[in-house]
């Protein structure tokens, strides 16, 4: 089963209808590169079709203007930013606080959700630790019951991959992980996204999902959902 996150994203966009028309999306950028360029291409076509203002500018500012702020990664003083940015803004749930989900976590969820996977008490391997997805992801399945085991470079093995009912990859290297590192039946979820020859590939080789239940492809997959999960909690926070 091949998901198709664009078709879960335009049901999400779909809920939220004009709900978001007149806000403001505040956007800190540092370096950007062709993946960040793309995510924020993403954003800013989904913002115009809600209604919502996308504004670029300096975070002080940002933070009095605008109803939420994305603090786009990498970003050399990321830290200091997240630890200003206050809870009812920050929909990308990166700071200290937050009182929405991740939006990578939150499209994980969905895909779960909507495949009917309860995943409590089932053997879970998160590839990657990093703020955007592994960490995130990974305290998310263990909250709902996971037995989550994260996987670094420097922490863990892959070998880990071949009993795993669950795998949710955010590493960032394309196509690394093949069909034969993965159990029959594995329900894979493959938010790993970076540049491969001009194109955006995830951290699963594609014939990867000949062997999963369920497969999410890079680009097409966890992607777009992400994308409409920033805007769902945007509502939510302007809501509250």
């Amino acid at each position: 089963m091949i998901v198709d996150g664009k078709k879960i994203a335009e049901e999400i966009l779909a809920d939220i209808g004009d709900s978001l028309r007149g806000r403001k999306l505040g956007i800190v950028m540092g370096s950007s590169d062709p993946a960040t360029e793309s995510f924020i291409r993403i954003k800013s076509k989904v913002a115009a079709r809600l209604g919502v203002k996308v504004v670029h500018g300096e975070f002080s500012k940002l933070l009095t203007s605008c109803d939420g702020i994305i603090v786009q990664l990498p970003i050399a003083n990321s830290d200091e930013l997240l630890a200003q940015l206050p809870a009812d803004k920050d929909v990308d749930a990166l700071g200290h606080a937050p009182s929405v989900l991740p939006p990578v976590a939150g499209a994980v969820a969905e895909v779960l959700m909507r495949q009917g996977v309860d995943v409590v008490g089932k053997k879970i391997v998160v590839v990657g630790a990093g703020r955007l997805v592994g960490r995130p992801a990974a305290e998310m399945l263990k909250e709902m019951g996971g037995e989550v085991t994260v996987v670094t470079t420097n922490s863990g093995s892959l070998e880990e991959l071949k009993t795993a009912d669950v795998v949710v990859l955010g590493a960032g290297d394309p196509g690394f992980i093949k069909p034969e590192m993965l159990k029959q039946g594995v329900v894979l979820i493959d938010a790993g996204t970076s540049e491969s020859s001009g194109k955006l590939a995830g951290d699963a080789d594609p014939a990867c999902a000949d062997i999963a239940s369920i497969f999410t492809p890079v680009p097409g997959g966890i992607g777009p959902i992400a994308v409409a999960m920033i805007f769902k909690n945007l509502l939510a926070l302007v809501q509250k």
